[in-house]
């Protein structure tokens, strides 16, 4: 009897450390950087001004930037499920389950404004998939991207205030955008513009 329990003490042992060291070193590194920003953030520099905020986020390693973002979902009490890799994620940087629906996040580090064709590649991801999307990033969002997102069927950007929301744990409520519907065949994931 001793040793069936002795046994199953070692299998749970075993199975706690291989699942520990399953992930790789730079992931965990990038993920305590990213637990570590996220805790700042919601506590003591808080209330500092925006413009350190986008310094600070600008200044992260992209890859840690990606698990801050899902790091403060986390926090928020929504499931995350990250990527086994970082490079080759095939424009997705991690999954959010919100309120029961899988959203498709993008995270970009930009000092400048964004390119339209990554929201656009990323609305067709989203579309692809059958999934909600939230282009995150840090940098400007010019008209056209805009006008992009908002002709996409499913998908909307986060920057800007809401970021700063997203991060320092103030009110932030994801679905800006209206759920997602099929418009015949088409696949493409853009909304049929014709006047109502």
């Amino acid at each position: 009897m001793e040793f069936i329990l002795l046994a199953m003490l070692f299998a749970l042992l075993l199975a706690f450390l291989l699942r520990r060291y399953r992930i790789p070193i730079r992931h965990r590194w990038r993920r305590r950087q990213a637990r570590t920003m996220c805790e700042q953030l919601r506590g003591p520099d808080r209330d500092q001004p925006a413009g350190l905020h986008y310094a600070r986020l600008r200044a992260m390693d992209p890859l840690a930037f990606e698990e801050l973002l899902l790091e403060a979902f986390e926090q928020r009490g929504h499931r995350v499920i990250r990527n086994h890799r970082y490079t080759g994620d095939g424009g997705v940087d991690g999954e959010v389950v919100i309120d029961g629906e899988r959203w498709l996040i993008q995270a970009k580090r930009y000092r400048e404004t964004i390119r339209p064709e990554h929201v656009r590649d990323f609305a067709m991801l989203c579309a692809t998939r059958r999934r909600r999307g939230m282009f995150i990033h840090t940098g400007r969002t010019g008209g056209v991207s805009r006008t992009v997102a908002l002709g996409a069927d499913g998908i909307e950007i986060v920057s800007g205030q809401r970021l700063l929301a997203l991060l320092t744990g103030a009110p932030f409520q994801p679905g800006g955008c209206p759920p997602l519907r099929s418009v015949g065949n088409d696949r493409s994931g853009f909304r049929d513009r014709a006047p109502l």
